[in-house]
Formats: structure tokens, sequence, C-alpha cells
């Protein structure tokens, strides 16, 4: 594992450690993952921040043409390949125009980030209305987060993130408008070198069938939703008057007065008015 206190930004760092025994297996799960929640978005442009090479496998089988890698902190030693912009940037500042990005793919950028929200709040800003963001994350509830308790004073990565729990993710998704697609689990298995178990696919199914809220490792995808308002015209002319005048004629009811000597007084027969 590398330093989280090393040149470069974290996420940088995260990069070396998925090249460890543990890093390949949840590399795996992950783009496995992302294949399925990629597989029916389309669109023009899409953007990923942080991770370029742990999933850059992935992305080549999506079927939006053009894609962003936005790598956070230096991107030293690579190589831009044929038909990829890569721009070293801030997540929580993105140099993306607004409602211009189809889906957006944030894999751990959220745990390293200086502010999680901001980030979102940016995700939301360079979205097109209908367009998906896709997050992974690592879970606080869970033997990972538990991991990470215990590894406080190392600051080797992946532990010195901020790890946060799914609902937490979901409900600042639902405050900036967007609506909850799908959602996945994964990487039940300890975190640890030496378990007390030598199939750890034990803790898969279990952990599936019984916790999914325990898993190390969730998978969001939202969509952006945009309300449109139908503006109305005010009405500015008044109302004309019933007749033409200076004063409008309002109706009166008529009150039929009788006689009080006639008034329940019946008539005898044969006396009816005269001719």
């Amino acid at each position: 594992m590398t330093d989280c206190r090393a040149p470069g930004a974290a996420l940088q760092r995260l990069e070396d450690w998925y090249a460890s025994p543990l890093g390949r297996e949840l590399a795996a799960k992950e783009a496995a993952c992302l294949e399925r929640m990629l597989c029916d978005t389309f669109g023009y442009y899409l953007l990923q921040v942080g991770l370029v090479d742990a999933l850059d496998g992935v992305l080549g089988g999506c079927r939006i043409r053009h894609r962003i890698l936005l790598p956070d902190g230096p991107a030293l030693g690579r190589v831009c390949q044929a038909g990829r912009i890569q721009v070293v940037v801030d997540p929580c500042q993105l140099p993306i125009a607004s409602d211009s990005i189809d889906a957006v793919v944030l894999p751990h950028v959220l745990e390293f980030a200086v502010d999680a929200r901001q980030v979102l709040r940016e995700a939301e800003r360079v979205l097109i209305p209908e367009g998906r963001v896709i997050i992974l994350g690592f879970n606080n509830l869970s033997l990972w987060g538990l991991r990470r308790q215990l590894a406080r004073g190392q600051r080797r990565v992946p532990w010195c993130g901020n790890f946060l729990t799914p609902f937490r993710v979901v409900d600042w998704l639902s405050l900036l408008g967007f609506d909850i697609e799908l959602q996945e689990r994964m990487m039940f298995r300890p975190p640890w070198r030496r378990t007390l178990f030598q199939d750890l696919s034990f803790f898969e199914g279990m952990g599936q069938r019984f916790v999914p809220t325990l898993a190390g490792v969730f998978a969001i995808r939202a969509v952006k939703r945009v309300s449109t308002l139908t503006p109305l015209r005010p009405s500015w002319r008044q109302r004309r008057a019933l007749l033409s005048g200076r004063r409008p004629v309002r109706p009166t009811a008529r009150l039929v007065r009788r006689h009080p000597s006639r008034v329940g007084t019946p008539r005898p027969p044969g006396h009816g008015p005269s001719g």
C-alpha cells in the first residue's frame, strides 16, 4: 500500500492499491457492476473522474462514443491514448460546461474528496436532464469500515479515506433532484489477508442473501430529473361592463307586494277577474 501523505492526490495512490491481490479482486467485481449499469446508458459524452487505469477496460465497451477521463492529481507516466481526452482537474470544480454530459462515473471519488457534496453538485451541474450518475464507494457500515477504524493511524489507502454509507449518498442525491434507479452491493468478505476461512465465496453468498447492507462496496446509479414549468401570461385587461356607461348596472331582485287583506284569503268560486 501507498501512504496517503505521499506527493499527489489520494486517488492517484489508489491506482497502485488496485494492483494488490485485494485490489484486483475488487476491480473485477466493480468492472462487472459497471458493465451492467452502463449497458443501457446512451448518449454522446461520458465523463469519468478519478480512477483511470483500474477501470479502463470497462469504458471501452460502453455504448457512449466519446469518453472524457479526468484523473484527480498528476497523471505521471501515463500516455493519452487515441480517442480519449485526459485532463487533470479538481472534482469539486469541473472544467465542463453545464448541461453537456450524458453520464458521469465517480469511482471512489467521494471518499477522498475535500467536499463530497460539492462533487455531487458538480456532477448535477454538468449532467443533461435525464443524465445518469454512477457512484462507487466504500461502505463505512461494514467490515471494511471496521478495518478503516483499526488502521486510522496508518494513513494508507484506501483506509485513509472518509468512508460513507449508501444511505447518506442516497439522501444527498435526493436533495439534488436525482431519482435512484439501481443499487448493488459487493465485497462481503473481510478485507484482511489472513482469515479463518479458506473459501471466501461463502461470505458473498450469505451477505447478498441476508445482510446486503453490510457490503464493503456499494454502487448507485441515479438519473437527473428536471421539472419543467409552463409560463402563464398575466391578464392585464379588465372585464367589460354589461352595459355601456360610466357605472355598470347591477342586477336587482324585484319583490312583488300584495295587499294585506288578500294575502292568504282564498277567492270564492265564480268571482274571477272581469272581462
